[in-house]
């Protein structure tokens, strides 16, 4: 066989496979479309909204968007999905952001794609173990993470989210208060060296935070030495202390916008690179490296938990009325105090 004809063969495999492979995403893409319209019409029907937070995938968020929901944080979400006037909230999330919902609209029906989605650091703090570590140091005022159980916020005195814990905990200081800070280790080691209060902090860490590396920051920062760095707290402190910016989602996202340097390195979740591209178009975002050498990636940043919601467990949820979160009334009276605390906070002047 003269090596034109292979050559002629070889090209027919490939247009052949080509022609396969576009195919499929063209037969993908109209699935797509078609599961969109239908939880769009699904959402009216059911009286619905979507909550969704920055670390949901982009799709999910462009279709709260566009459907009057909300994309926002975790306090956001709270606020959101307790002013608006849906009989039903969807929360695309995590599940004790469905949970903190629930608390706040006990009279509405708070759906989630999956109740498999959890975290790290709802994980990494069980009530048990918890409340007797709270009981043994009753002189202190209890302030968790808004990344924990109902259980939990119902034995805290107060919630914070990563947007006001400074503030939080400056103006429990500044009262003279003693405290005991759950669940987030890094978080809260930067609130202590930040305000300088008095803490015992609980020992948990976010599997996606915790991966970022100092070292390989240093050396993605010496290919773009232009780049500002943007970090959440919830990362170790030999990363907090290399950033430009360290905040909330929501305050990172304003920083993108803000800052005057065209590159930007996010340690965060890559999901949030939605919502940032959107508040500044003309600057290129970067992942910070999360795995060293060696990983099997160059950036792992993005929640496990956030990725199981997806369009098809969405579309189900609303067509099944499955998946519908549960607060013990007990529990969210207590949980619904510390909550409120927090979404009725003022800053010290």
């Amino acid at each position: 066989m003269t090596s034109s004809v292979v050559n002629e063969e070889s090209q027919f495999v490939r247009d052949h496979l080509n022609a396969k492979i576009e195919a499929v995403v063209a037969a993908d893409a109209d699935e797509k479309t078609l599961l969109i319209t239908e939880i769009k019409q699904l959402l009216k029907q059911e009286d619905a909204v979507m909550v969704a937070h920055y670390y949901t995938d982009p799709e999910l968020q462009a279709l709260a968007e566009e459907t009057g929901g909300c994309v926002a944080d975790s306090l956001e979400m709270a606020r959101f999905g307790r002013d608006h006037p849906a009989s039903t909230l969807v929360v695309v999330g995590v599940k004790f952001m469905g949970e903190t919902a629930k608390i706040l609209s006990p009279e509405k029906r708070v759906l989630m794609p999956t109740l498999e989605a959890t975290c790290s650091l709802d994980l990494g703090c069980p009530i048990d173990e918890f409340s007797d570590y709270c009981d043994q140091h009753p002189e202190r005022t209890v302030v968790v993470y808004a990344n924990t159980s109902a259980a939990v916020k119902a034995r805290a005195d107060w919630v914070v989210t990563s947007s006001i814990a400074l503030q939080v905990v400056k103006h429990l200081t500044d009262q003279g208060e003693q405290i005991i800070w759950a669940p987030d280790k890094h978080l809260g080691n930067y609130v202590a060296k930040e305000t300088g209060a008095d803490m015992l902090i609980w020992d948990s860490a976010c599997i996606v935070h915790d991966e970022f590396k100092a070292k390989a920051l240093v050396d993605l920062k010496s290919v773009y030495p232009d780049a500002a760095i943007l970090v959440h707290p919830e990362s170790p402190q030999s990363v907090v202390d290399l950033a430009d910016e360290v905040g909330s989602t929501s305050q990172l996202i304003a920083a993108a916008k803000n800052l005057p340097n065209k590159q930007l390195i996010v340690a965060t979740d890559k999901a949030i690179f939605y919502k940032m591209q959107q508040a500044a178009p003309d600057k290129l975002l970067i992942e910070a490296p999360t795995g060293g050498n060696g990983a099997t990636c160059k950036s792992c940043a993005h929640c496990p938990w956030m990725a199981m919601n997806g369009l098809t467990n969405l579309r189900d949820v609303l067509k099944l009325g499955h998946q519908e979160i549960v607060v013990e009334e007990s529990v969210r009276l207590n949980a619904i105090k510390s909550l409120n605390r927090m979404l009725s906070f003022t800053p010290d002047k």
